[in-house]
């Protein structure tokens, strides 16, 4: 084990606990002990983030001040000790049915030499437990559940003889997530018709929707990917690719098929085939062309990568 530092000496970072070492400790739980008067009863459970923490030479200080409430149970043990991973599972099942009337501190003994000082551990494990701000040695080694209930029942008569009657809760730490803001109507409307199939309902709203607010951005992307999805309603692939094939010179097979494209996550081969009809088109073909790009835009989303490239392409052409 790492040697430990004298008495009253202090890490860096870490509380002093050689008052800790010097203090005499409370009696143990079999002995008798003196009744004292109780404090004041807690006001309620105390929140802590677990029944079951790690204890340091740097944290201690705030357990000592939890154990004026809560007796604190403290495992002084090491990774290695097979004793200790015997121990340690029964340990947390006693502590977990105990509810909270107990706390349990894990301690790496060879990680905090001060701690391992301050309780006297010279066995591995060694169980300790604080009531009040002061140490009861409790047992070495590993012991069978029966015997550690014993040991617990006895420690509570000790704290309530201290005064030391408070439990402990485990806080809630889940963050609840906000619930959704409602959907404007027309979106509502055009989501209830997607949902139908409905999709020329579902252009007529999102195009109402623009009417209403032309920055509205949801509606504009709505409208492209849902029609989209009228466009490629009730055709199957192979129609429309053999379409394609079977006529290249018609615009509007090219352009069901760059539509496939793009719904079988194509975006590449959809804007690379829209791009390279262009040039032999009409200025209505070019329109339709940059029309049907600009609404593929939409559907992407203009963060995608690929956009600002394929953007500067239809520019060039353009002009």
């Amino acid at each position: 084990m790492t040697n430990v530092p004298p008495s009253g000496s202090n890490l860096r970072g870490a509380v002093d606990l050689s008052s800790l070492v010097n203090r005499p400790s409370a009696p143990s739980p079999a002995a008798s002990a003196a009744p004292q008067t109780p404090g004041a009863a807690p006001s309620g459970p105390v929140a802590v983030p677990s029944l079951v923490l790690d204890g340091t030479d740097a944290n201690f200080g705030e357990l000592l001040e939890l154990s004026t409430t809560i007796p604190i149970i403290v495992e002084l043990s090491t990774d290695w000790s097979e004793p200790g991973k015997q121990l340690t599972p029964v340990l947390h099942t006693v502590i977990t049915d105990y509810a909270g009337r107990f706390l349990l501190a894990r301690v790496d003994m060879e990680a905090n030499p001060q701690l391992a000082q301050a309780f006297q551990a010279t066995s591995v494990p060694t169980v300790a437990a604080v009531i009040g701000g002061q140490p009861v040695q409790l047992f070495t080694g590993a012991l069978a559940e029966a015997e550690v209930r014993d040991v617990f029942e006895r420690l509570l008569q000790l704290a309530a003889e201290q005064g030391v009657t408070g439990s402990a809760t485990v806080a809630d730490t889940a963050v609840a997530s906000p619930e959704p803001a409602p959907l404007p109507p027309h979106h509502a409307e055009a989501y209830e018709a997607i949902e139908r199939g409905d999709f020329d309902t579902a252009q007529a709203e999102y195009r109402t929707a623009i009417a209403q607010d032309p920055g509205d951005t949801m509606a504009v992307a709505g409208l492209a990917q849902v029609s989209l999805l009228a466009r490629l309603k009730g055709k199957t692939l192979d129609q429309i690719r053999s379409g394609a094939a079977s006529a290249p010179d018609d615009l509007q097979a090219q352009l069901l098929v760059a539509d496939l494209d793009l719904s079988g996550g194509h975006i590449e081969d959809a804007f690379d085939r829209l791009l390279g009809l262009f040039p032999a088109q009409d200025p209505a073909g070019r329109n339709a062309i940059r029309e049907r790009i600009l609404e593929m835009f939409e559907v992407v989303g203009a963060e995608d990568p690929r956009v600002a490239p394929t953007r500067s392409r239809l520019t060039a052409l353009l002009y």
